[in-house]
């Protein structure tokens, strides 16, 4: 863990860093190759819930500028700045989809940090059904391999307009179809 003079420094690096993307883009965190500076004491909960020491980081417009130099790497999830790694866990995903409306031939799914994402061929919907409760686990990429966990009124409304295909319940998006689950896997 990083030491408490660093955790309070790497918060404030990464904010800076964040700040530089313009508007609501993204900062190119792909590009950045900092050294690994240790853990951060935070958590993404498994409801979306961004927690810092163990207390909910309460304003969403600091939640939103982690999430933009947030990053996947083989060895977790980190934030990262063009000066520093910081890794930290999520229970889950890192993000949640909340919204869902169509436009045009495209699923629009929004998260719960602002970021909007049309399902396609580069951003596909993929549902796992757990082994043991057997409940669908539906999620949709939404940059490089951060993906969001579909919210299950988000999910419905995906049942909802799904055409049976092979047996399958499948919704389509920008050309591409991605299959729910069996018509008969209580979905329907």
């Amino acid at each position: 863990m990083a030491e408490q003079g660093d955790r309070g420094s790497g918060l404030a690096g990464v904010a800076e860093a964040a700040r530089q993307a313009p508007g609501r883009g993204l900062p190119p965190v792909h590009l950045w190759n900092p050294p690994h500076c240790g853990d951060i004491d935070i958590l993404i909960r498994r409801d979306g819930v961004w927690m810092h020491e163990g207390s909910p980081i309460g304003r969403p417009e600091l939640v939103r500028l982690f999430s933009t130099v947030l990053r996947k790497d083989p060895d977790g999830y980190c934030l990262v700045t063009p000066v520093e790694k910081l890794t930290l866990r999520v229970e889950d995903l890192p993000f949640r989809a909340v919204t869902l409306e169509t436009r045009g031939d495209a699923l629009v799914f929004t998260t719960d940090v602002g970021d909007e994402v049309e399902a396609g061929a580069d951003f596909p919907i993929v549902v796992e059904t757990d082994p043991v409760t057997e409940e669908p686990a539906p999620r949709v990429r939404v940059r490089a391999d951060l993906w969001a966990r579909i919210a299950r009124p988000v999910f419905y409304q995906l049942v909802e307009m799904a055409k049976v295909e092979d047996d399958r319940l499948t919704v389509r998006s920008k050309g591409a179809a991605f299959p729910l689950g069996p018509v008969g896997a209580g979905l329907s």
